[in-house]
């Protein structure tokens, strides 16, 4: 019996022969999608998967056993303690390398670690995941890419990720440990599980992006998805880690001057709110949280966290602290949609059910921030102080200038908003934070005439800058499995407002129907991409 069969022809086709996927990132309330070349069939791909096996010291009999390669491939795949394929870096500096961004695909990567047998420099989440993607399809393991919004990077395994505020209600920075991430991408691979009881096998998680140590590794996984969603996260590998990412709950306590805790408001939706991959045959999301989780508020979800908490996932009682929210008011966060480079207003409004007149102190804080959730700084301070009316909703509007954000804007154009509000009649606490994208401008691609196989072709790429600022070190790449190898061009700038235009002449290699894909990457202007479907005709 093959460990890894499939029984569905539409679903063996996109798993395993499906040469570009598409990755969904941005954040829960703005979703974005690009496509990502796996080129699993392209020339010297398949030595070069061979080679990761060799790297990872994998003895030659289990390299028939898809639960070994994938507990391999997982800690090979990124470089920490292993040399592995793909350098990881968050920090926005990406000197003597790539950034995560530029990259459309698995192939350049690949072939640039089999041949320099050095790590590949650099990846973020969905590049790991892109290229464990690759791996997987190219020994015929059936694989998709996920991504799960709102994910969860809890450091310590205990279903709970502290956000802590100081006595007036501002957040904390310095104690706040834990972080969440606007999307985290990882894949799932399809094999029977003979080493666990029945009814594990099917989609397994495994996930290449360095986060956690695992048995002394960076690696995690497999992990059953059906283990995950029933809670028994006892069974091998990293089940704990990842029913964290999609599970924890977010909690708002205030430490007071004496050091006493106290929890102001428990968030228990946000986390893992939305995990999606691409459907079969088409280029569509679709929606698959409920493979991971019952729904919120279920029996079925209290019965699966009362076994996980058996199992040993540690999730600490309430009765612990002292909790007792204000319930008579509600206070909500909107933020219009942004351009990049233009001035956007954000609203707060509180909503006083109760007979009380009240009056807010209230926080506003905006941080620029990398989309693992972390700051990299604050560009935005606001306080001011709100009459609430009894039985009365009240909206108070705050403009922010793309002059405060510009200078300090990293490559995903994300914005973290923290609101925090003291009612001091009370002194309890109102808090909400809410992720916000701005907007990027995307790359225009056409081709000229007809595309015939094996005959010259043209394609054309236009960008329009629409920066008040000239964009400096500006690189394009643009490649299509079956079409064309990745071709890349530096061009030294472009002033605002003016448009760059890069005509490539290739010859279209296969027939059929087939995805082109660019990207463009700055120094002041990151994660522009643009794809065209092109149909190539037979001679």
């Amino acid at each position: 019996v093959d460990a890894v069969y499939l029984d569905d022809e539409k679903e063996r086709e996109e798993y395993v022969l499906n040469d570009v996927g598409i990755v969904f990132h941005g954040n829960i309330e703005d979703i974005k999608s690009r496509s990502w070349s796996y080129g699993q069939f392209e020339e010297n791909i398949l030595d070069a998967c061979l080679f990761l096996m060799d790297k990872a010291e994998l003895e030659l009999s289990g390299r028939g056993n898809p639960i070994k390669i994938c507990r391999v491939a997982s800690a090979v795949i990124n470089s920490r303690d292993d040399n592995g394929v793909i350098a990881g870096s968050w920090n926005n500096s990406y000197d003597y390398g790539v950034a995560p961004s530029a990259w459309t695909g698995s192939v350049d990567i690949l072939l640039e670690y089999y041949s320099s047998k050095q790590p590949v420099r650099y990846g973020q989440c969905w590049v790991f995941a892109g290229v464990f993607n690759t791996f997987l399809r190219c020994l015929g393991i059936p694989a998709r890419l996920i991504t799960n919004y709102s994910s969860a990077h809890d450091n310590n395994a205990n279903l709970r990720l502290d956000f802590f505020l100081d006595d007036e209600g501002k957040v904390d920075t310095r104690l706040t440990k834990d972080s969440v991430w606007n999307y985290h991408c990882w894949n799932e691979a399809w094999m029977t599980r003979p080493d666990l009881p029945v009814g594990f096998g099917g989609w397994q998680v495994v996930d290449g992006t360095p986060q956690e140590t695992s048995d002394g590794m960076y690696r995690c996984g497999p992990a059953s998805v059906q283990a995950i969603k029933h809670g028994h996260v006892c069974f091998q590998f990293d089940a704990p880690f990842v029913y964290a990412e999609v599970n924890s709950d977010i909690f708002y306590t205030r430490v007071e001057k004496n050091g006493t805790q106290v929890v102001e408001k428990i968030d228990t939706t946000r986390i893992g709110q939305l995990i999606v991959t691409k459907e079969v045959g088409g280029d569509g999301m679709v929606d698959i949280t409920e493979e991971y989780k019952f729904r919120e508020g279920s029996d079925e979800e209290r019965l699966a966290l009362e076994t996980a908490v058996m199992y040993g996932v540690k999730k600490q009682s309430i009765q612990e602290t002292t909790y007792q929210p204000q319930t008579d008011v509600d206070m909500d966060f909107q933020a219009q949609k942004a351009v990049l480079g233009n001035d956007f207003k954000v609203t707060i409004t509180f909503r006083n059910k109760s007979h009380n007149s009240y009056t807010a102190t209230t926080y506003l804080s905006g941080n620029i921030v990398f989309y693992t959730g972390v700051t990299k700084s604050e560009f935005k301070k606001h306080s001011f102080s709100a009459k609430l009316e009894p039985s009365s909703t009240s909206s108070f509007d705050i403009v922010i200038k793309s002059s405060e954000y510009m200078r300090d804007l990293l490559e995903q154009a994300s914005f973290h908003f923290f609101v925090t509000a003291r009612i001091n009649e009370t002194g309890k606490i109102l808090a909400v934070q809410k992720v916000l994208m701005l907007e990027i401008p995307t790359l225009r691609i056409k081709t000229k005439g007809e595309l015939v196989a094996g005959k010259e072709a043209s394609v054309i790429v236009e960008f329009t800058n629409p920066l008040k600022q000239t964009l400096e070190n500006v690189t394009l790449r643009l490649e299509g499995p079956g079409v064309l190898r990745t071709i890349k061009k530096q061009f030294g700038r472009i002033p605002m407002n003016s448009t760059l235009t890069w005509e490539v002449k290739f010859f279209p290699m296969r027939p059929g129907l087939r995805k082109l894909i660019a990207s463009l990457n700055s120094d002041a202007l990151r994660h522009v991409y643009g794809e065209l479907n092109v149909q190539i005709q037979k001679p």
